[in-house]
């Protein structure tokens, strides 16, 4: 079959332009920076509901929106390196799903670029924006008050196991403004039941095991576990040297519950998720983050592990059970 010259040469013309058209769709697509301090595997269920936020918002990974993600593994001095990084690249958006040091690295590599965050210390003492109402700049975001709660906490520690007397509190030395706020009010707090508390440090796997050896050896009755993004990445072995030692432990997300952990009380870390996917999808569209309010939790949640308890031997009290949000039996 022959091909008239002149119907060749548009057949070639249109062919020439698909592989333009397609570049041209891919550079069309924004481009989401998502700096976590961290690691992919630990994180899957966190990350599946900030896609589920964007998808309410009309964007869907691989489709409409992409996403290049950084993820520090545990190693905080990592976090400025990665933030300039997604800065340099010139992202649409640069989302930090959880923790101080984070957004703070983020805020520090840009000043023109929106970024989104998710911070369980009070964002407005700790610099990240001028109010809760107007947040000004170019930041906005989620405050959980994960590291707010810490007084709360050692009163239920105290409910739970009533005749501790000395307690222990784990905290990140690597995220400073976080494990400084938490070691203040829960020493507040210690003090005003008359309970004397231990701060215990630990940024690593080997120092988690190590602060875990001094607090046995130092006979703490009871442990809180200070609300920080390495601790959620570590919650397995925490909770396994808890219960090896017995020791009746309060975490700050029911996600160390459902992994064996005895009690948790905290907002829900998958409803910030999913809103921190909602406003980098409404910054997509066009908001300012300086318009848009810093959301606060409505709910926190009160779990309790019944066959942890059992198994090591902590009874809890009927007024602590009549308190749960849940109970996993």
């Amino acid at each position: 079959m022959r091909i008239q010259r002149r119907n060749f040469i548009s057949l070639l013309s249109g062919a020439a332009a698909w592989p333009l058209a397609s570049l041209a769709q891919q550079q069309a697509m924004p481009v989401i920076g998502l700096l976590h301090p961290g690691s992919a595997e630990a994180n899957a269920s966190f990350l599946s509901e900030f896609r589920n936020g964007l998808g309410a918002t009309g964007y869907v990974e691989g489709r409409n929106v992409a996403i290049e993600y950084r993820w520090a593994h545990g190693d905080n001095s990592r976090l400025v390196e990665l933030a300039t990084d997604l800065a340099r690249r010139q992202v649409a958006v640069i989302v930090t799903p959880i923790g101080t040091a984070t957004v703070l690295a983020a805020k520090a590599a840009t000043t023109t670029i929106p970024i989104v965050f998710s911070a369980g210390t009070d964002p407005v003492k700790a610099g990240i924006v001028a109010s809760l109402s107007r947040p000004g700049g170019n930041i906005t975001g989620v405050n959980y008050m994960a590291v707010e709660l810490g007084a709360k906490r050692v009163s239920l520690l105290h409910d739970l196991a009533p005749h501790a007397s000395h307690l222990a509190l784990l905290v990140n030395p690597a995220n400073p403004i976080a494990a400084e706020s938490e070691i203040k009010d829960a020493e507040a707090a210690a003090a005003s039941i008359g309970r004397q508390i231990d701060v215990f440090k630990a940024s690593t796997n080997s120092e988690i095991e190590t602060a875990f050896a001094a607090l046995v050896q130092n006979r703490a009755d009871a442990l809180l576990v200070g609300a920080d993004p390495l601790f959620l990445d570590r919650r397995v072995p925490l909770v396994t040297l808890a219960t090896r030692h017995l020791l009746p432990a309060l975490y700050f997300q029911r996600h160390f519950v459902e992994v064996g952990g005895l009690i948790s009380y905290g907002a829900s870390n998958l409803v910030r998720y999913r809103e921190i996917g909602i406003y980098a999808g409404r910054i997509l569209k066009g908001e300012k983050p300086a318009d848009m309010p810093v959301a606060q939790p409505t709910r926190f949640e009160l779990v309790i592990n019944l066959p942890t308890a059992r198994a090591t031997g902590i009874v809890v009290p009927s007024g602590l059970l009549a308190q749960a949000d849940e109970v996993i039996e």
